[in-house]
């Protein structure tokens, strides 16, 4: 849930939409659809397990539950329309996450970072395609893989999401006395552990070695550097993200608070109530 605030999924929402209060709208239905999502996940694992024969899904093959209980519910058209659907929606999550990269790095790194506000719309245009073919290119590569699902865990995605993007967020929302330094604190801290957690946990090495497919569960096969003793870091590294934006708050908190600035931006963002004056200006 914590993981799924902070993907591009959901932030992309805020910056395809013409207004405050529409991308509030945005947000909304976009939460709703992916969390009634995870919920047939559930009903289609466990009517899987009930529908199918006995011995049908394995652990070398659950993620594949969904077409094997659509072929033997539906036959070819069964499979073939799910199938279909999976392959519109990778399609569609692939280039919404595209999108957000290239757009992201063309605007904050190149324009920002690298030229410091003197980059032309054309260079930022041309730096956004670019990053958009390496991101393709690459996904391209990892998903040709027949070990990618299992190399790359949708948890660890939802962990790192969780402990760089959702405190700042919400911080930024509700608590007035918020500031960059909290901001740089709480995402680079919480980018920062999480990752190391994950690199050094038994997702990435030290997994016993699966008798059914010879091979480990871990990413990496055949070493074990691991002291993390947990899978998934974001019981961890989610605590510390939100504790690191209240110490970076009260370190960087030098400079006077704006209460009618913040109670603009609060009523704004939760409302989107005078978000005429961003579109106007």
């Amino acid at each position: 849930m914590l993981g799924t605030a902070g993907l591009p999924h959901i932030l992309m929402r805020f910056y395809t939409v013409p207004n405050a209060r529409e991308a509030r709208r945005s947000v909304v239905w976009a939460i709703w659809l992916i969390g009634l999502f995870y919920l047939f996940t559930l009903v289609l694992g466990y009517g899987a397990a009930a529908l199918l024969p006995p011995g049908m899904i394995t652990s070398a093959n659950q993620n594949n539950a969904a077409p094997l209980l659509a072929a033997h519910l539906g036959g070819e058209i069964g499979l073939g329309l799910v199938s279909a659907i999976a392959f519109a929606t990778i399609l569609a999550v692939v280039a919404g996450l595209t999108i957000t990269a290239s757009a992201s790095f063309a605007h904050d790194v190149y324009a920002n970072v690298i030229k410091r506000g003197t980059a032309r719309p054309d260079q930022e245009v041309r730096v956004a395609r670019l990053t958009a073919v390496v991101v393709g290119s690459s996904r391209s590569s990892a998903g040709s893989s027949p070990t990618a699902e299992r190399r790359v865990p949708r948890a660890l995605a939802f962990a790192v999401a969780a402990s760089a993007n959702l405190p700042t967020i919400l911080y930024s929302l509700f608590w007035k006395r918020f500031n960059t330094t909290g901001a740089l604190y709480s995402i680079y801290g919480g980018l920062g552990l999480s990752i190391i957690l994950i690199v050094f946990s038994p997702a990435v090495s030290g997994k016993a070695v699966n008798p059914e497919t010879g091979r480990s569960a871990s990413m990496i096969q055949g070493i074990d550097f691991h002291w993390f003793p947990l899978d998934n870091p974001g019981i961890i590294s989610i605590p510390a993200s939100f504790l690191l934006g209240i110490v970076g708050t009260f370190v960087g908190s030098r400079r006077k608070i704006d209460d009618a600035k913040y109670a603009e931006m609060e009523v704004r963002s939760l409302t989107g109530v005078g978000s005429e004056k961003a579109v106007s200006h």
